[in-house]
């Protein structure tokens, strides 16, 4: 009891290390891509607040293309599994919406949803792009 205790904190220490580790580029990518859209300054921590949020989730996510990737043909798409395709959309929205809640810009006001809805975008394409060419 007490060995499986210890195993599930050490799970839940590891994820939050590696999720606040994974959050800085997307962190720097949402700020920049924030700023440039908006035409105003945003805040930097708090786009590091839902970057890191949003990679507590996308790490399971990224567990589920792993176990997915288990026992299949090499080469077989990502997106061939109905199941997949909904966890990353729902790993998008969850993205968007974070970024929309919790990204003021200088002036106080939110940012857009477009604006929200692209960093995402930029992100998840940034994400693919590294994750296809490390599993080559």
């Amino acid at each position: 009891m007490t060995q499986s205790i210890l195993t599930l904190l050490s799970a839940a220490i590891w994820w939050v290390i590696y999720s606040s580790a994974a959050a800085v580029v997307p962190a720097l990518i949402t700020w920049l891509t924030l700023r440039w859209l908006e035409k105003t300054a945003v805040v930097f921590n708090r786009a590091y607040l839902a970057s890191l949020l949003w990679m507590l989730v996308a790490v399971l996510t990224g567990g589920l293309v792993i176990a997915s990737q288990h026992g299949q043909a090499a080469g077989q798409s990502l997106f061939a599994l109905p199941w997949m395709r909904a966890a990353l959309i729902l790993d998008m929205v969850v993205g968007v919406w974070l970024i929309w809640r919790l990204v003021p810009r200088i002036d106080a006001r939110r940012v857009k949803p477009t604006s929200a809805c692209m960093v995402v975008a930029l992100v998840m394409v940034v994400a693919m792009v590294t994750g296809t060419a490390i599993h080559r």
